[in-house]
């Protein structure tokens, strides 16, 4: 099993910047593909970034050029790098893991806020 714990959330003004950190633990780190997910109030959960255990990356269009995503498989740790938030990007933002043999993300954060005001 693998437990997931995220930090680095909070208020931000528009056009402000934040890094999320996920810690993962009782699992391989490197074996698992890791992604960010947010949810909006009312909205469905939507995948913002992954990366793949060898560090490829994909983002939504909405983040692209905005946020970056990285993991430091010694560490155990990944990271979302946001910068120039819009208030559209406030949501719960939650770390997931995949096995690399699997295709569905069967673990969860807790999720941390983030909050961008105009």
């Amino acid at each position: 099993q693998v437990q997931l714990v995220e930090s680095g959330g909070g208020l931000v003004q528009a056009g402000g910047s934040l890094r999320l950190s996920c810690a993962a633990s009782g699992g391989t780190f490197s074996s698992h593909v890791m992604g960010w997910f947010r949810q909006a109030p009312g909205k469905e959960r939507e995948l913002v970034a992954v990366i793949s255990s060898g560090g490829n990356t994909n983002y939504a269009d909405s983040v692209k050029g905005r946020f970056t995503i990285s993991r430091d498989n010694a560490k155990n740790t990944m990271y979302l790098q946001m910068n120039s938030l819009k208030p559209e990007d406030t949501a719960v933002y939650y770390c997931a893991a995949r096995h690399i043999a699997t295709t569905t993300f069967d673990y969860w954060g807790q999720g941390t806020q983030v909050t961008v005001s105009s």
